[in-house]
């Protein structure tokens, strides 16, 4: 398991997260939360994301996304409340 606890250090530099697709962001790490301890989640200036084949897909100014390792999700409003795990 990373530890998360390690990304506060990494602020204000520039970073890559990289997706097991071959999607990354890559940005300005502004800030975490929490302010201390393992990171849940991150905002990103001057964000790009790279699709899986390598090409921007989309530039944004701030973009807050989880760092950490995804192990599912589910759709949470509708009408199928079904894992998709």
């Amino acid at each position: 398991m990373p530890d998360y606890s390690k990304i506060h250090d990494l602020i204000s530099h520039r970073i890559a997260i990289e997706y097991d697709t071959g999607a990354k962001v890559v940005g300005m790490l502004a800030s975490c939360q929490p302010s201390s301890g393992p990171v849940e989640f991150v905002v990103i200036h001057d964000a790009k994301l790279f699709g899986s084949s390598g090409k921007l897909v989309r530039e944004v100014k701030e973009l807050t996304i989880c760092p950490n390792v995804c192990v599912g999700f589910a759709v949470d409003e509708g009408p199928r409340g079904r894992d998709v795990r």
